[in-house]
């Protein structure tokens, strides 16, 4: 667990102490204290800090005047929180695990003629008012190592090796996750290939403006060979650098005021300094900043060209890094945003009611869910198959899958087949680019194909291929695909009649026909109706903010008491209009408006199949279905023929051919 002690003296944050697992880090007046504190008040031997199980634990060694953490005197050991400030004397320290927090501004920081920021530790950076000219030896604005078409002639040997470790410290970058851990890379590839024995990385904070001070800099990391505090770049320094966007070189700097903060604990004297921006383009992220200590190795123009090359290459990946950190929340937040539509889609899919009808329906539901087989939904338009599909998904192992739906009758043929399977860009006129159909978009998840029996033969046949497992092709295209699908289809005619007259193929009609659903119209399970019609006033009152609550029981009667021809989305209908056009709490029988269409104006969908059996072929099944129609019409043959769902001139065929009349009796 490493950690930092930041000293502040004379009101400004200066030296910056790494605390390292295994080491005791003694502070006192001595000089052999490892914080040697120039203070009357401090005792020769005045406290320690040492790690214990994975925390830092301050303990007061008998000191005279004691030790304080946030104004608290130390009493035995204590362990320390970030953000904690230690105060010997005049002396403060703050503890910290992560250089890039600010520490609270001290109240007597504050200047009453200046606003208060509520920040402080960008004062770390603050230097006194320069003195005296800098000994600024060599600038350098393009590294180059850097490959161009002009690039300056260099020795091979030297310019292999700064490759050779350029590259290597380029993919450890892209390895980096965060900005702190690219930092700490950059650091320790900087001291593997330089003279320099102490240096930081200094970041501007995201969103900062051309006018940047050196002020906004942040220490986000640092390193040392010798267990020396690191000291900050000057105020000078950084602006010559950030302004002219140029690294330098400089050096016999000990007592140039401009380049090196006086040191607090007299032990630091920088012989040379490389100060280089962090830049792409007119964007500055911050600044890398090294020393060196010894006069026997200063740093040398050849550091200052790879620290350059090192710094524009931690430039590109910085904003690589800002890049994926903003499309991996942009992800992040779509994610939630899917999982909220997903979760309103389900909501949305509970079937209500109550009935015997209702619990058969969500029995079957149950069982078919589970398994991959394909469903075929049957009932009257408006009994609610798109919302059994839907059901039938999201109580199935796809329901973290897409749900896609598709309604046949609604396009052309050529454009029923480019939604369906997809087109490559310049396949017809108007194809502008590829497009991705229903099949891909439903991958790994369930396609409901609504009113599937007004498909046409030629797309009926293709389908057929998709749904025995085929690859198939997009419009226009040669490139094999092949989709994972649940396929749940969706019909009110009469797919058996449609087969026999040839407008539906055999064999899609057995591939389709694997489990039947049949939704059950309104009128055949009415004890629902008050339900769900308290259902969707609900869900309109919230929509609207009509103060409508509920209904009178006339209102009731006068719902319970119609036929519904249009079923449960013309209940839907007319409970919205009826919340739309109340004016009071209860919506009252005169709101309600509903059609004059009669059920027997309505075409009936086939029923479920009769458990019972007769050994009788097709043709004779048919003609006795067709005289039992005409008997409960009352041998009206055009409204049994719209029953049947046959043309009137069709069943006048069948009557010839079968030799049948009307009896004699009627």
């Amino acid at each position: 667990m490493i950690a930092y002690l930041v000293v502040r003296e004379d009101n400004k944050w200066r030296d910056i102490y790494r605390l390292m697992p295994g080491q005791v880090i003694t502070v006192g007046r001595a000089a052999t204290n490892r914080i040697a504190l120039q203070d009357e008040v401090c005792s020769r031997n005045h406290c320690e800090i040492y790690h214990s199980d994975d925390t830092w634990v301050l303990r007061d060694l008998g000191s005279r005047n004691g030790t304080f953490v946030d104004g608290m005197a130390v009493t035995g050991d204590c362990t320390l929180e970030p953000g904690q400030l230690i105060e010997i004397g005049a002396c403060k320290l703050a503890y910290t695990d992560d250089l890039s927090r600010a520490f609270p501004i001290l109240d007597n920081e504050k200047d009453p003629s200046e606003e208060d920021t509520g920040t402080a530790f960008e004062g770390v950076l603050d230097a006194p008012l320069p003195m005296s000219e800098p000994a600024i030896i060599h600038r350098r604005r393009r590294t180059r190592f850097r490959v161009t078409s002009q690039r300056e002639p260099v020795g091979i040997d030297r310019t292999s090796l700064v490759l050779t470790q350029l590259y290597r410290l380029a993919l450890e970058m892209g390895s980096a996750k965060d900005s702190q851990r690219l930092a700490e890379v950059v650091l320790a590839g900087l001291f593997e290939s330089s003279r320099a024995d102490i240096g930081a990385i200094l970041l501007l904070p995201e969103g900062v403006g051309p006018e940047t001070s050196p002020g906004q800099l942040t220490v986000v990391a640092y390193n040392t060979k010798n267990e020396l505090p690191y000291q900050t770049v000057s105020d000078y320094l950084s602006s010559i650098v950030m302004q002219e966007r140029e690294a330098v070189l400089a050096r016999d700097v000990a007592d140039d005021s401009r380049l090196i903060n006086r040191d607090s604990l007299g032990q630091i004297h920088a012989q040379s300094v490389i100060c280089a921006p962090i830049r792409s383009g007119q964007i500055v992220y911050g600044l890398v900043h090294l020393y060196t200590t010894g006069p026997d190795e200063p740093l040398d123009p050849d550091d200052l060209e790879f620290t350059l090359a090192v710094a524009d290459q931690f430039a590109v990946a910085m904003e690589n890094l800002r890049r994926q950190e903003s499309l991996e929340e942009g992800l992040e937040k779509a994610r939630d945003e899917n999982k909220h539509l997903r979760e309103q889609l389900a909501i949305q899919s509970d079937l209500v009611g109550s009935s015997p009808a209702m619990e058969r329906l969500n029995q079957k539901i149950a069982r078919i869910a589970p398994t991959d087989s394909t469903v075929l939904i049957r009932g009257e338009s408006g009994v609610g198959k798109e919302l059994v599909a839907r059901a039938i998904h999201f109580s199935s192992e796809r329901k973290n899958g897409p749900f896609v739906c598709m309604n046949c009758a609604a396009l052309s043929e050529s454009l029923l087949e480019s939604e369906l399977f997809g087109h490559e860009k310049g396949s017809f006129t108007g194809a502008t680019g590829r497009k991705v159909g229903k099949f891909e978009q439903a991958h790994q998840g369930t396609l409901l194909l609504d009113e599937v029996g007004e498909m046409s033969p030629a797309i009926q046949a293709k389908f057929l291929r998709v749904l025995e497992g085929h690859p198939y092709e997009r419009v226009g295209g040669g490139t094999p695909i092949k989709v994972d699908v649940r396929i749940v289809a969706a019909t009110n005619r009469d797919l058996e009649q449609a087969v026999k007259e040839k407008g539906f193929r055999r064999d899609l009609y057995f591939r389709l026909h694997v489990v039947e659903i049949v939704v059950e119209p309104l009128r055949d399970h009415a004890s629902d109706i008050p339900e769900l019609a308290t259902f969707f006033l609900d869900r309109f009152v919230r929509s609207t903010g009509r103060p409508a609550r509920g209904f009178t029981q006339e209102a009731q009667e006068k719902l319970a008491s119609y036929t519904w021809p249009g079923n449960i989305r013309e209940l839907q209908n007319s409970v919205e209009r009826a919340v739309i056009f109340s004016t009071g709490e209860f919506i009252k029988a005169g709101d309600i408006h509903l059609s004059g269409l009669d059920v027997d104006d309505v075409p009936q969908p086939p029923t479920e199949v009769s458990p019972s059996y007769r050994q009788i072929s097709i043709e004779q099944l048919e003609q006795e279905h067709i005289l039992a129609t005409l008997e409960k019409t009352n041998w009206n043959k055009s409204k049994a023929a719209q029953i049947l769902g046959i043309e009137r001139s069709t069943l006048d065929r069948k009557l010839k051919r079968y030799s049948v009349t009307r009896p004699t009796h009627h």
